[in-house]
C-alpha cells in the first residue's frame, strides 16, 4: 500500500490517538448497547439514519477502532473496515478476540480500496474518511465500492461548526473563515489533515458521483449533554444552539 503524505500524517496522527486516548475508549463503544452518533451520542432510533442492516454488505471506510462496524455486525450486517492505521486495527482486532465478534477488517486507504466494484449494499463513515480523506477522492471510490441502489452514509463536523472555529481554540459565534473554496484544513497544534466543504459543494459532489440525497440530518445536542472531555473544541451549549454535526445519506442511483 503507497499511501500519499497526506495519509502519512494522518496515520501518523491517530498512532498517537489510538495510544493517547482511543485505545481505553474502545471496549466502552463496542460494549454500548445501543448505536449512537458522534460526540453527543445521539441514538441512532433517533436519527434513523442507517435503518435495517441484517443480511447487508457493508463497508466502513476510516473504521479507526471499528466500533461502528461491531454495532452493525451485531445487527446482522456483513462487515468490511477499513482504515490505514495498524495501531487501530490492532485494537479492533483485540475487542474481536475478547467479544467473539468477528468481521474482516483491512488495511487500506479509503480513496483507493483493494476491493472490486459493487461489492457492497451500504458504505459508511463516522468521522473517519468523511474528514480525513479528499472528498473527491474518497466519495468516487464509495460509489465504486456500491451497488446500484446501494446507499452512503456519513457522519461530519457540519459546515457551520467549521465556519465558526477559530485557528486555535472554541468554536464561537463569529465567522472565522471563508465559505467558498473550503476543502483542506490544517488546524493549529494538529498533526493531522482534515477536509471539509461547503453544503452546495457536497451536493454536486454527490450528484456528480452518481447519488440522489435522501437527508441531511443536522444533529443537536440533547439538554442533558455535557461538553466532551476530550473533543473540547465546541462546547454542548453551542451545539444545542446549532448543529455541530451532520449525518449525510444518498442512494447510489441504478
Amino acid at each position: 500500500m503507497t499511501l500519499s503524505d497526506t495519509a502519512r500524517r494522518n496515520r501518523a496522527a491517530w498512532t498517537k490517538a489510538n495510544a493517547d486516548y482511543t485505545d481505553a475508549a474502545a471496549a466502552r463503544a463496542w460494549a454500548a448497547d445501543e448505536m449512537d452518533w458522534g460526540m453527543w451520542h445521539v441514538p441512532e432510533s433517533q436519527v434513523g439514519a442507517i435503518r435495517d442492516v441484517a443480511g447487508l454488505d457493508v463497508i466502513e471506510l476510516g473504521c479507526g477502532t471499528a466500533y461502528f462496524s461491531a454495532w452493525l455486525a451485531r445487527r446482522g450486517a456483513k462487515v468490511v473496515g477499513v482504515d490505514i492505521t495498524p495501531a487501530q486495527l490492532e485494537t479492533a482486532r483485540r475487542l474481536q478476540q475478547e467479544t467473539g465478534l468477528e468481521f474482516q477488517l483491512i488495511e487500506a486507504d479509503a480513496e483507493d480500496v483493494p476491493l472490486p466494484d459493487a461489492s457492497f449494499d451500504l458504505a459508511i463513515s463516522e468521522y473517519g474518511a468523511s474528514i480525513w480523506c479528499d472528498p473527491y477522492r474518497w466519495i468516487p471510490e464509495a460509489a465504486r465500492l456500491l451497488r446500484p441502489a446501494g446507499r452512503l452514509v456519513f457522519l461530519r463536523n457540519s459546515t457551520l461548526v467549521i465556519l465558526c472555529s477559530p485557528d486555535d481554540g472554541t468554536v464561537d459565534q463569529v465567522l472565522h473563515r471563508p465559505q467558498f473554496g473550503m476543502h483542506r484544513f490544517e488546524w493549529a497544534g494538529e498533526m493531522g489533515v482534515e477536509y471539509h466543504l461547503g453544503h452546495g459543494d457536497w451536493i454536486r459532489l454527490l450528484r456528480d458521483c452518481g447519488f440522489e440525497i435522501e437527508a441531511l440530518h443536522e444533529l443537536q445536542a440533547p439538554e442533558d449533554a455535557e461538553d466532551h472531555p476530550r473533543y473540547d473544541f465546541v462546547t454542548a451549549d453551542w451545539a444545542r444552539r446549532w448543529p455541530s454535526e451532520e449525518i449525510w445519506a444518498a442512494r447510489k442511483r441504478s
